[in-house]
């Protein structure tokens, strides 16, 4: 079975923040990763992955003014300086939290000089910090509107032209479904390419145990395939988060005999 990973700001959120990290533990995750750490006090985190003996997986950039429509900065003109600024931020904090994957969120931006500012924004980031590894996501249009990277197959042509080793795939399960419906083609056809894989049913984006997605078929495909990397629950649970935590359990073996 993959490792998994579980979102602290989708998963456990009936707990205070800083207790969701036990909470994780005690449910039998190994890692978590957070969304937007930038308002907590690094120290807590790192004490708590520490003291619960849990990795970090993944951060994002930081995204701007959320409830004002911002989505990250990577592709917009004239937004560089807060680009660059958010990766300074989200790189520093990786480093001393441990952050196996940071995401660099692209904002909402369409056009040939958004595509130009995407490059450029991101093969900056990649080279500023050889030493950390990055991720890009497409996101369906459907949960967010206008975001400059709504396609795989354009998230694979800009990986194939900065060439960063350091630049890699996020593939989250569920926007795949919305955006191509056929999850374990589009894996076959960009899974080289992942270092990070986020899961949910689809289209409720509530627990992976039921919907579109054949979860158990695609697990198996991570591993047949080799796949390394963290596989996260990025979903908002049905009910209590424990309650809906059976697609983490490995299958039962089959009988003897």
């Amino acid at each position: 079975m993959p490792r998994f990973c579980a979102n602290l700001d989708f998963l456990f959120t009936e707990r205070p923040f800083l207790d969701r990290f036990a909470a994780a533990r005690a449910a039998g995750f190994e890692a978590v990763e957070i969304l937007f750490p930038y308002d907590h006090d690094p120290a807590e985190i790192a004490a708590r992955l520490a003291g619960e003996g849990l990795q970090l997986a993944l951060i994002n950039t930081p995204a701007g003014d959320w409830a004002a429509g911002e989505r990250g900065f990577a592709a917009l003109p004239g937004q560089a300086a807060r680009f660059r600024e958010g990766v300074r931020r989200a790189t520093d904090l990786a480093a001393r939290l441990g952050a196996a994957q940071v995401h660099l969120l692209a904002g909402c931006a369409a056009g040939a000089e958004a595509r130009q500012t995407y490059l450029g924004n991101v093969a900056w980031a990649a080279d500023s910090a050889p030493a950390q590894s990055f991720t890009i996501e497409p996101i369906n249009p459907f949960d967010m509107p206008g975001y400059f990277l709504a396609r795989f197959d354009d998230a694979a042509k800009i990986l194939d032209t900065l060439a960063r080793p350091n630049l890699h795939l996020q593939f989250d399960a569920y926007h795949a479904q919305r955006i191509a419906g056929d999850v374990m083609g589009l894996w076959a056809r960009m899974g080289a390419r992942a270092a990070h894989v986020q899961v949910a049913a689809a289209p409720a984006r509530d627990d992976p145990d039921r919907g579109a997605i054949d979860y158990p078929a695609f697990f198996a495909r991570l591993d047949t395939d080799g796949y390394a990397g963290w596989v996260s629950g990025e979903y908002r649970p049905r009910g209590r988060t424990e309650d809906g935590l059976g697609w983490i359990a490995p299958a039962p073996a089959a009988p003897a005999g």
